[in-house]
């Protein structure tokens, strides 16, 4: 009986946790401020006690859940409302060093220390701060880098070059299956698509792994490989 009791708490407990994070949003799971990920592991950690526990209250677990799932989102749509409460839970940018200064007092605020943010500046490709124009740390722990003009890629406006504007590609055909819809937001359809199967020698779609259509016009394939391989290439 007990096991019974455990897969059903595990199966309730599942389900309410992802009705919460589809509440919170996104953030969740993308890089985290200080207080989400803080909230992020205690509801987490509730889930889990309430899907193997067997004496306690299971709606005690669930009301906890709920409340810290309610006020994470409470606490976020003030956020995006009002910049005292951001600033206030999720941080602010902190400048850590701009044309050739160190801010002593902003890597002490920020609990960083020199050898960190060296570390995260070769990271980010930067083994020498005279390449650096400007290095903001980020509310979300990150560290994003202006670098001086000479030291960043040239681009097509830098030597007066006209390119052609890219697009996403469109998905026909993930892991055998057809997007019919994806294909009909490009102007084409099954058969059509089939046809060019045909014109490169493959029967199915069931041989294909992944195929794209971009605003050139062109069908990328690329069928399923089964083999096995033992190399490491990164090792």
């Amino acid at each position: 009986m007990s096991i019974i009791k455990i897969i059903l708490s595990a199966v309730f407990s599942l389900a309410v946790l992802f009705l919460l994070t589809k509440l919170i949003g996104n953030t969740q799971m993308s890089q985290l401020n200080m207080f989400e990920y803080i909230n992020g592991i205690t509801i987490g950690s509730i889930a889990a006690e309430m899907a193997t526990s067997l004496e306690g209250d299971v709606w005690q677990s669930l009301i906890a859940m709920i409340i810290y799932g309610a006020v994470t989102f409470l606490i976020g749509y003030l956020g995006r409302k009002n910049d005292f409460f951001r600033k206030f839970f999720g941080g602010s940018s902190v400048v850590l060093y701009d044309k050739g200064i160190l801010y002593k007092d902003n890597f002490r605020k920020s609990k960083l220390d020199i050898s960190d943010f060296l570390m995260r500046c070769r990271i980010n490709g930067y083994f020498n701060l005279a390449s650096i124009e400007t290095a903001i740390l980020e509310s979300n722990g990150t560290l994003s880098i202006l670098p001086k003009s000479g030291e960043r890629p040239a681009t097509p406006n830098d030597l007066s070059l006209s390119v052609n504007q890219e697009h996403i590609v469109t998905n026909v055909i993930i892991d055998g299956n057809i997007k019919e819809k994806n294909l009909a937001s490009v102007g084409h359809n099954r058969d059509w698509l089939l046809k060019q199967l045909k014109k490169h020698q493959i029967n199915s779609e069931n041989d294909i792994f992944l195929a794209t259509y971009d605003c050139s016009g062109n069908l990328n394939i690329y069928k399923k490989f089964e083999v096995k391989t033992d190399n490491d290439l990164f090792q």
